[in-house]
């Protein structure tokens, strides 16, 4: 199925790539995103969804001193998350603490609760612990992982290990195992790694190029989707990981993004630079599901594309589900149109 956009939109002063949810916002449906400027000061916006859902209202407006590549906010705090920046000449990554009181109309200045100043390199992204109870987060630059011990009150952050992918991976990104605190997914050039925290050693891999993005099925515990740049969308069982378990077509460009449904297991989101957001219906398992209906078995078997939200007019960067409502999920072009979409009509019959 192919569509416009009938959500609901924002406009970014400045070109942008990343947006996160607010987890720990429990109360409202919220999201925060962060510009690419290079000439101008770049800003942080939080997003809010009206109660009634039409309207995507600016609750708080930040200046931030740099470009801003990667954004991920704290599960366990809703003031507070990390970016990771450039100047110009070199990347940076820190904590941020949103200032109370906050308001559109009274444009502040962030504060910085902790660099986390252990890289040399490009830095590429921050992963917060999937734990509500943990203090722990990594940073990621092109050959090391960092693991960190944040604490918010005192001001700092301590590094608790170090580890080197060694210089022939060229780590890109990864995603926080939600099932087992130890584990982390990594991507880079030639793989997909898996490390353990606790000795922060690889433990395994999967052969596979240009991986771009993964994310892990919070429903399904051995499930990994991956988007690859050119080849698409595939469906891991880390059980038996040496072939996907599903294949999907991706974009026409390439997949820059994938983001399981947190609460429907079949659903995925896909992002790219053909500028579209595209919705899938994906088995997420290598065993045939008997309580499988006929509707479902026949989208799977015909056609997994539900529908494909094309209204962009630029590349398509950032993606995220809200885990507090479902069915809604906001999508982020670099051009820095944020737009917010239900996709109730195409949620699995329970």
């Amino acid at each position: 199925m192919q569509g416009g956009s009938s959500g609901v939109g924002y406009g970014l002063k400045y070109q942008a790539r990343c947006i996160s949810e607010v987890k720990a916002d429990r109360d409202h449906t919220t999201f925060l995103t962060g510009t690419l400027s290079l000439k101008e000061e770049n800003e942080v916006h939080l997003l809010r969804l009206s109660s009634g859902g039409s309207e995507l209202v600016c609750e708080g407006l930040f200046s931030h001193p740099n470009e801003i590549w990667d954004l991920a906010c704290c599960p366990f705090d809703q003031r507070i998350f990390s970016t990771v920046f450039s100047t110009g000449d070199s990347f940076g990554a820190a904590i941020w603490q949103i200032p109370e009181p906050y308001g559109q109309s009274n444009s502040s200045t962030l504060e910085c609760v902790a660099s986390l100043d252990a890289h040399v390199g490009k830095i590429n992204c921050v992963l917060w612990s999937p734990s509500e109870k943990s203090d722990k987060l990594i940073s990621m630059d092109e050959q090391n992982l960092v693991l960190w011990s944040l604490d918010c009150s005192r001001k700092s952050a301590e590094v608790l290990s170090k580890e080197s992918a060694g210089m022939r991976h060229s780590l890109s990104g990864g995603a926080w195992n939600p099932h087992d605190v130890n584990s982390v997914a990594a991507t880079s050039e030639s793989s997909i790694q898996f490390w353990d925290l606790r000795t922060m050693k690889m433990v395994n891999s999967i052969e596979r190029s240009h991986v771009r993005n993964v994310d892990y099925n919070l429903k399904r515990e051995h499930i990994l989707v991956s988007a690859d740049d050119e080849s698409g969308i595939h469906l891991w069982d880390l059980r038996k990981a040496k072939v996907p378990v599903q294949e999907l077509p991706g974009h026409t460009h390439w997949t820059w993004a994938v983001r399981c449904n947190p609460e429907y297991e079949e659903l995925i989101l896909s992002v790219g630079t053909d500028s579209a957001v595209n919705l899938w219906f994906a088995s997420a398992s290598s065993e045939k599901k008997t309580s499988e209906s006929p509707v479902e078995a026949s989208r799977q078997r015909v056609n997994p594309l539900l529908n494909s939200y094309t209204d962009y007019e630029d590349s398509v960067y950032g993606l995220a589900w809200s885990s507090r409502e479902p069915w809604i999920f906001a999508s982020l072009s670099y051009d820095g149109r944020v737009v917010i979409e239900s996709v109730k009509p195409f949620l699995p019959k329970r």
